[in-house]
């Protein structure tokens, strides 16, 4: 049988559909559409393209946007200063930082600086501790959205095996700990992995997080396995052209797996999906909570 392809775009547009509800009622109930800050410093051409997408797919369910384009040699109090007036903004509901910054900023200060009320990325110490912990926070939102893909193909995860390739904060840790909270069986590999390949082999879930183009190959993958790529990198053609590939030899991996995404459009439309969420889930505590914002 061939493997299912997991449709990243179909699964956010119904998340983003809901949002937009919510957003609605929101608006209904408190006389303001929930608000999104984004600030982009210096002119970084992908991180250009991402903060675009998600302004335009903030505008597309109802809230209210709020861009900042800083050049490249805005200086790190400039940024906090930035960063402190939107903490005290009422109209801004999440703050969002586009990674990566210019040299001569820390990124861990920058991102602290943000209030973990309003931290939509769930960076934050708070946040990620509170994840940890297994208490309710801002969940980092591609972690986020592929919990939501996992859970189109397996109706129960408690029980099976997991390896996540990648263990960065952004996406590698976090996703071990919702597949934890799932009752999954986690295994984190990373570079120093010793024979990653068989290790992969063990996996009924297999989600890659590392950057390295097309990795992971088809004989990496136990027959029937659900595969997850995060990752996305634009390779040279023989013709001169490039393509975008992920984590994953998708062609080869095809012929192994039960379920896969396919590079693009598979976890990359869950992420922006997961940030909206998170904003109207961070309005709607602030709205509710007695702490002045």
């Amino acid at each position: 049988m061939p493997a299912l392809l997991i449709d990243g775009k179909a699964e956010a547009k119904r998340v983003c559909e809901q949002v937009a509800q919510g957003v609605k009622a929101f608006a209904e109930q408190h006389g303001n559409a929930p608000g999104l800050g984004v600030i982009l410093v210096g002119s970084d051409a992908a991180s250009d393209v991402y903060v675009r997408n998600k302004v335009r797919e903030t505008q597309s369910v109802g809230m209210h946007s709020f861009e900042y384009r800083l050049p490249t040699q805005t200086s790190e109090s400039e940024l906090l200063t930035l960063i402190e007036s939107l903490n005290a903004d009422n109209k801004i509901h999440g703050i969002l930082v586009q990674l990566p910054l210019p040299p001569g900023i820390d990124v861990n200060r920058v991102i602290e600086s943000i209030k973990p009320e309003k931290d939509v990325d769930g960076f934050t110490i708070t946040n990620t501790g509170r994840l940890a912990a297994g208490l309710n926070g801002l969940v980092p939102c591609t972690p986020a959205g592929v919990m939501i893909l996992l859970k189109q193909v397996h109706s129960e995860l408690a029980g099976l095996n997991a390896v996540v390739v990648g263990a960065s904060n952004i996406v590698g840790k976090p996703m071990a700990r919702l597949l934890l909270s799932e009752g999954c069986t986690v295994t984190i590999a990373h570079k120093k992995t010793v024979d990653l390949k068989s290790l992969c082999k063990q996996a009924d879930i297999l989600v890659v997080a590392t950057g390295v183009a097309q990795l992971i190959k088809g004989d990496w993958i136990k027959p029937g396995a659900t595969i997850i790529d995060v990752g996305i990198s634009r390779v040279d053609q023989d013709d001169g052209s490039t393509r975008l590939v992920g984590d994953v030899h998708f062609e080869s991996a095809w012929e192994y797996a039960g379920a896969i995404t396919p590079v693009p459009g598979g976890v990359g439309p869950m992420t922006i999906a997961c940030l909206l969420a998170n904003t109207l889930i961070a309005a709607e505590r602030l709205a509710s909570s007695s702490v002045q914002v």
